[in-house]
């Protein structure tokens, strides 16, 4: 139990993301600033982000997909979360390999940047190798390991600070619909999807889990608003798949430009609309102020 209560210390540290801490605590020491703070975060994210979309037909396409939401909003402006959401992406690809334990060590790594991401463990029994007894002791055992550590303490003043106060966000129900939609082309075209990517099962999940918080966004939408960020990866896989998927009936150069188009319709009216577009306008960037 002594050994319990120092790693929950551990991990109590700024807030519960120890990852997020220490990195703070290099850039302290060694009169680093916050430069060096959210340089290593975008590194971890972007990182991330580039590798899986290079797993995908058309990476270009994915990575025009994730740079007007994923990269400019969320890698930008929510530090902690974008890391965690970058190590998701080598997660996802470690998944589709069927590692379960590099899949499972990188979530944890991602749940020292924010907690929140151990609602991502589940995922692990998806992977369609080895002894599925063996595969569950892991994915729980990991589960409880990682929920004691940074959530069981918490949990409750988090319930009440965004379920029971009803926290909104603005936006919440535009970025939900966005996952919704390719949840709903995935869900449409799951027998071509069985066919041609037949370890990415797990994918049917996050699509339902898209229709899911459509449903609860009105009743907590800052919790549902900050959880959707995880299946935000299935724009970048469902839409970047979907050329190769469509290909007898579409041609997949009008689907990436239609796909292109769309996605810069979301950056302008972002840029123009969103309420705290503001803070990201001019756009200021160290390097360019020295």
């Amino acid at each position: 139990m002594r050994y319990i209560s120092i790693l929950k210390t551990f991990f109590s540290a700024r807030g519960g993301d120890p990852g997020y801490a220490i990195l703070n605590w290099i850039a302290a020491n060694n009169d680093w600033g916050m430069e060096f703070v959210n340089l290593v975060c975008a590194g971890i994210c972007v990182s991330g982000l580039i590798n899986f979309c290079r797993q995908q037909p058309s990476p270009w396409l994915g990575f025009a997909v994730a740079v007007p939401y994923l990269v400019i909003v969320l890698g930008m402006g929510y530090t902690r979360q974008g890391v965690a959401l970058g190590l998701l992406f080598w997660a996802l690809i470690w998944l589709e390999r069927r590692h379960l334990w590099r899949f499972l060590i990188f979530i944890g790594i991602a749940a020292m940047f924010h907690k929140s991401a151990v609602i991502l463990v589940p995922l692990g029994l998806f992977v369609t190798t080895g002894n599925w007894l063996y595969r569950t002791l892991a994915v729980f055992s990991v589960l409880y390991g990682l929920w004691t550590l940074t959530l069981a303490d918490t949990i409750d003043t988090m319930w009440v600070n965004y379920v029971d106060a009803e926290m909104q966000s603005s936006g919440a129900r535009v970025r939900v619909l966005m996952n919704l939609l390719p949840g709903l082309v995935l869900l449409f075209f799951h027998k071509r999807w069985r066919v041609a990517f037949p370890e990415g099962r797990f994918w049917y999940w996050m699509a339902l889990g898209s229709i899911v918080a459509v449903g609860l966004v009105e009743f907590a939408s800052t919790a549902v608003d900050r959880l959707s960020l995880y299946l935000t990866p299935l724009q970048v896989v469902v839409l970047s798949r979907l050329p190769f998927l469509l290909r007898k009936e579409i041609s997949p150069e009008t689907l990436a430009v239609i796909t292109v188009l769309g996605y810069a319709a979301v950056l302008f009216v972002w840029l123009n609309f969103a309420t705290h577009a503001r803070n990201w306008i001019p756009y200021q960037n160290t390097l360019f102020l020295w």
